[in-house]
């Protein structure tokens, strides 16, 4: 009696659901979903060809004083506030499909707390700290930086993170909100110095008028040189041993390169001139 009971109940409530009426409302919403989305799609293949096109042409044609990494870096940015706004206008009809109404939730004063609640303070912080990065130029696509520990080379600016290429290939992704200090190595010439061990009872004379001589000729054959290698004298290593130590000056992210140009040819020409080095080598050398 009862299992005829709840059948009943069951074929009544199915009666007085409009499934045809429910079937097509449905299709419907897919529909203008999906018709949405393929115009979104579309809007966003164009929209990207023509921000590409534009920077490029720009870049083509840009006047001597402005800087192809800033140019990149504006890029980068456009690019990611036009991604997003995509976004914003697929999710807002996806909700205006689904009845949501989003216009009145956006209206209502409830909808910041939400937001907050959510998570919203940390994303308009990581924008806030982002614009900064940008008004005062501290760094700019393609820059050698180092940031939170961690150094590399500046791959792309969004409005919530930054990331950075180090120098073994890995991808980092930095919240702009959790930038403090930047350590940017691509504004400023750099430091480079090389240290040559010697003996203590070297020709230092003869030593030093080589690496003059060096001198002289390899800022011709290293055009990242921007300061002439100034020969500073004999200095003690940390262990025990003495040096002669030589310091230049490069263009930004050059250093490592000319001091290992320049310890070869020291190196070729003190080999040259029959004076013993002690061993084992490699000696200690520093970029800064």
């Amino acid at each position: 009696m009862n299992q005829q009971l709840n059948q009943m109940t069951l074929q009544h409530l199915f009666r007085h659901f409009n499934w045809e009426k429910m079937s097509e409302q449905f299709l419907s919403t897919i529909g203008q979903l999906a018709i949405v989305t393929i115009a979104l799609v579309v809007i966003s293949t164009i929209g990207q060809t023509v921000i590409k096109h534009s920077f490029n042409r720009y870049k083509r044609t840009r006047l001597a004083g402005d800087s192809g990494n800033r140019i990149d870096t504006i890029y980068t940015l456009i690019m990611n506030l036009f991604h997003y706004t995509i976004l914003f206008f697929w999710i807002y009809a996806l909700l205006s499909a689904m009845g949501v109404p989003v216009g009145t939730l956006i209206a209502g004063a409830g909808i910041f707390s939400l937001a907050l609640g959510l998570g919203a303070q940390g994303f308009v912080s990581d924008i806030v700290n982002g614009a900064f990065m940008l008004m005062e130029k501290q760094i700019d696509v393609g820059d050698t930086v180092r940031i939170n520990q961690i150094e590399g080379t500046v791959s792309a600016i969004g409005i919530r993170t930054t990331q950075i290429v180090s120098y073994d290939g890995t991808l980092n992704f930095i919240p702009n909100r959790n930038i403090t200090i930047v350590s940017n190595m691509s504004r400023h010439e750099m430091r480079a110095m090389v240290e040559i061990p010697i003996f203590p009872d070297s020709p230092i004379d003869q030593i030093s008028a080589i690496i003059e001589t060096v001198n002289t000729s390899i800022k011709t054959d290293l055009p990242a040189i921007t300061k002439a290698p100034t020969l500073l004298g004999t200095t003690p290593l940390t262990n025990g041993k003495l040096a002669i130590q030589v310091v230049t000056f490069t263009q930004p992210g050059e250093q490592a390169n000319v001091q290992r140009e320049l310890l070869t040819a020291y190196l070729k020409a003190l080999s040259q001139a029959n004076i013993p080095l002690p061993t084992p080598y490699p000696p200690e050398s520093t970029a800064n």
